[in-house]
């Protein structure tokens, strides 16, 4: 794993990933071993893969998934009382010298490694971005209307205009069309000063309403940039069905 870092103003970018031990749907999720092999390791593995970051850090604030990366890789052990995933990022992003930090969940074992430099080059060829995220194609009328599956709408610039769990936008001469619909993958690539400028933030109406804490940055005026890709959505190991599924496609039968 690289481990030199540029200056801070060279758009020098690290990547960390949150991974906390409690959860309601699969208690000890980061160490569900897929392949004989935990969870974050996998997340790990696939981050360090990535070419425009310098570091990968696992931000944890239990001692089990930190013996779980072993030497696998950067740990930063973190305080306990965290509300989110970003507010965990951002007390490790605090005291590291770069501009850009990636926020890549600790339940994406099948990330493609290239989405994280897509979205690091998004924020360097764009100085008026604030964060960039990922969305992919929605394709069936299933995915369309779950309510756990995050859709976004974006500006012609390729910004994000709003994400919602409803199905946006919404064709009022036949709602069955989906054609302009994109599926929210939950990466986040965020300037530093943004993203301790956003974890300082009170939680916003929209936020609350639809459980999306993306809203807070835009009712907050930070625009989100959007690389739209062609690839089906990685998958997400929120349910025990969605862990049986990412231990079959990688043959761990």
């Amino acid at each position: 794993m690289r481990s030199t870092q540029e200056p801070a103003d060279s758009g020098a970018a690290i990547a960390v990933i949150p991974a906390r031990y409690g959860s309601t749907r699969i208690p000890g999720k980061p160490l569900a071993e897929i392949g004989g092999r935990p969870m974050i390791e996998r997340v790990l593995e696939r981050a360090q893969q990535a070419r425009l970051v310098s570091r990968v850090i696992v931000a944890t604030d239990d001692e089990r998934i930190a013996r779980a990366v072993g030497d696998h890789g950067e740990v930063a052990m973190t305080r306990d009382d965290h509300e989110s995933g970003s507010d965990r990022v951002a007390e490790v992003a605090r005291t590291i010298d770069c501009d850009i930090v990636v926020n890549i969940q600790g339940d994406l074992p099948l990330l493609e490694p290239t989405i994280v430099d897509a979205l690091v080059e998004t924020l360097r060829n764009d100085p008026t971005l604030g964060m960039a995220t990922v969305a992919v194609p929605i394709r069936t009328p299933e995915e369309m209307n779950d309510p756990s599956i995050v859709k976004l709408v974006c500006d012609h610039n390729g910004r994000a205009l709003y994400f919602s769990r409803a199905p946006i936008p919404y064709d009022r001469d036949d709602p069955s069309l989906f054609d302009h619909a994109w599926h929210h993958v939950g990466v986040y690539a965020y300037r530093k000063n943004v993203l301790l400028k956003f974890a300082a933030l009170p939680q916003t109406t929209l936020e609350k309403v639809e459980k999306l804490e993306q809203l807070r940055a835009l009712e907050n005026g930070i625009g989100i940039g959007v690389v739209r890709r062609d690839d089906a959505a990685p998958i997400e190991v929120d349910t025990p069905d969605d862990l049986a599924h990412a231990r079959r496609a990688l043959g761990d039968r």
